[in-house]
C-alpha cells in the first residue's frame, strides 16, 4: 500500500501530469483538498473509485485516520494537493506521521501557480542580464519567519519574486519592496490562475495597491514582482546564439564579442 502525494496543478484539470492522472485513476481511495483542487480532476473515476473524500473540513488527525484505514485494507491512496505538493502543500507533517506509522509514500510533482501565472502573462521569469533568480516565498503572517527570510532581506537580491498568501497585505509588501525595486518596478497579481473565474491585474509598485483593491482580491492570489515583467532590454541567450558553440552545435564561425547593444533581444523575436 502506498500514499501518493499528487500535485494537481493550479486549477485547470488539463494542467496535470500523465503520471498524476494515471495514479488518480488507479487508486481506490482519493483524499483531496476541495477548496483548491477542482472536482473535474476526478471525472473519470467519479463512479468507480471506492472513496473520494474532500478534506477541506478535516484536520490532520482525521486525514491520517482515513489513510490508516486504507493501509489496513491494503488500498493505495491518492492524496491530491493543488499546484506542486512540495511547495506550501503541508505534506511535511503528513509525511512525518506516515514515517511513524511505517506507511510508504511517493510524491508526484505538479505545475506550480508561479509557472502557470507566468504562462498566462506571456512572460519569461529569467531574462539574461535582468534576473536569473526566482524567489518563491510568502508574506509573514501566522507562520513564523526567520529574520533572514523576511521580505526586505529577500528583496535586497533584486531577484524576481513570487509571493504567495500575501494579497491582503499588499500595501505592506509594497512598502517593503519599493526601497529595493523602485516605484516603477512592474507587478502582476494573478487571482485563481487557470480556473474559469481567473483574473489578474498588472501595474507597478506605485499603483498596484489601488488596482488590487479595485479588483477586490482577498485570497488565492499570487504576486509576481520583478523587472522581467516589463522590459525588452535583455540579452539573447548563449544557447541559441549562432556564434556560440556547445556540445550539440560545434563551432562553425568565429565568435564575435558579445555586447548589450549587439545582443539586445527584440519583442517576440
Amino acid at each position: 500500500m502506498t500514499v501518493y502525494f499528487i500535485g494537481a496543478g493550479p486549477g485547470d484539470p488539463e494542467l496535470i501530469t500523465v503520471k498524476a492522472q494515471r495514479l488518480i485513476n488507479e487508486c481506490p481511495v482519493i483524499l483531496y483538498a476541495g477548496s483548491l483542487v477542482p472536482r473535474a480532476v476526478f471525472k473519470d473515476v467519479e463512479h468507480t473509485a471506492e472513496q473520494i473524500i474532500d478534506t477541506a473540513s478535516l484536520d490532520l488527525d482525521q486525514i491520517i485516520e482515513h489513510i490508516e484505514q486504507a493501509h489496513k485494507e491494503g488500498k493505495d491512496v491518492a492524496r491530491v494537493h493543488s499546484g506542486d505538493p512540495s511547495l506550501y502543500g503541508a505534506i511535511g507533517e503528513q509525511i512525518r506521521r506516515l514515517d511513524a506509522l511505517d506507511i510508504d509514500f511517493e510524491i508526484i510533482p505538479g505545475v506550480t501557480a508561479t509557472s502557470a501565472s507566468a504562462a498566462w502573462l506571456g512572460k519569461e521569469l529569467t531574462l539574461s542580464g535582468v534576473s536569473q533568480t526566482i524567489i518563491l516565498t510568502r508574506y509573514e503572517g501566522k507562520t513564523p519567519f526567520p529574520e533572514r527570510e523576511r521580505l526586505p532581506a529577500l528583496a535586497a537580491s533584486g531577484a524576481t519574486l513570487a509571493i504567495h498568501l500575501g494579497v491582503t497585505r499588499i500595501h505592506k509588501i509594497v512598502e517593503e519592496l519599493i526601497p529595493h525595486y523602485g516605484e516603477d518596478c512592474p507587478v502582476a497579481v494573478c487571482y485563481r490562475t487557470s480556473w474559469p473565474d481567473q483574473d489578474k491585474v498588472t501595474g507597478t509598485l506605485k499603483d498596484i495597491v489601488e488596482k488590487v483593491r479595485e479588483k477586490k482580491f482577498t485570497r488565492t492570489s499570487l504576486i509576481l514582482v520583478g523587472h522581467v515583467l516589463g522590459t525588452d532590454e535583455f540579452r539573447d541567450s548563449y544557447l541559441y546564439d549562432e556564434d556560440q558553440a556547445h556540445v550539440y552545435r560545434p563551432k562553425s564561425k568565429t565568435a564575435k564579442p558579445r555586447t548589450v547593444e549587439s545582443k539586445m533581444a527584440h519583442p517576440r523575436g
